[in-house]
């Protein structure tokens, strides 16, 4: 039988990252392979998901640093193709492009977000606590429009006043980004305006 949800909390917002936090001595990372840069037939897409209340579960580096590589790790797996993605501490943002194998999105986003709320009560010592509230995916059709998306997700961290340049936030793409794309690459989506761009932020 379903429990009812707790009472809404509030006061909840997100803080900038403290700097021992930054600069952690964290593991290597198994990185996604240099992304394409243009639509495919299998479909490319956003996908945001937040946390019940949008409180900050994931309040802590390791938390952060357990999620974010739950989401690389499964990625891969799944047969999808990760191009952008930024993890907070209540929510995250990714673009991923599918291929053949690829797993349906709805049964990748059930398993992540399954082992991601398993994994954080059992760490929490917490039983049945609700993680995961929704989550919104937008199949991408227009190249400006995804190239822009790209762009919103690699600076997602400066967005929310979390650091001062993307490349400094541990648990985003645009460090890796960064190293993976032509100088090119990284100047053309870097140009692309994310201001007008919509996406379900509101954390």
């Amino acid at each position: 039988m379903d429990q009812p949800l707790p009472p809404k909390p509030s006061g909840f917002a997100l803080k900038p990252i403290a700097t021992q936090d930054l600069k952690a001595n964290l593991p290597p990372k198994d990185w996604p392979h240099a992304p394409v840069h243009r639509l495919g037939e299998y479909g490319v897409y956003i996908v945001t998901a937040g946390t019940l209340y949008k409180q900050p579960l994931f309040d802590s580096p390791t938390k952060r640093e357990s999620l974010e590589r739950l989401l690389l790790s499964l990625a891969k797996v799944s047969g999808w193709q990760l191009e952008a993605w930024a993890v907070f501490a209540n929510h995250y943002h990714f673009v991923a492009r599918g291929c053949p194998e690829s797993k349906p999105m709805r049964e990748f986003l059930r398993e992540l977000h399954s082992r991601s709320a398993i994994g954080l009560n059992e760490r929490d010592g917490v039983k049945g606590r609700t993680v995961w509230h929704n989550f919104w995916d937008t199949r991408l059709t227009l190249q400006h429009a995804y190239l822009a998306r790209l762009n919103y997700v690699h600076q997602n961290a400066v967005k929310h006043g979390l650091v001062a340049v993307a490349n400094q936030y541990p648990w985003c793409s645009a460090a890796w980004f960064e190293r993976v794309a032509s100088p090119a690459q990284i100047k053309t989506i870097y140009s692309f305006k994310t201001d007008r761009v919509k996406v379900e932020d509101d954390f």
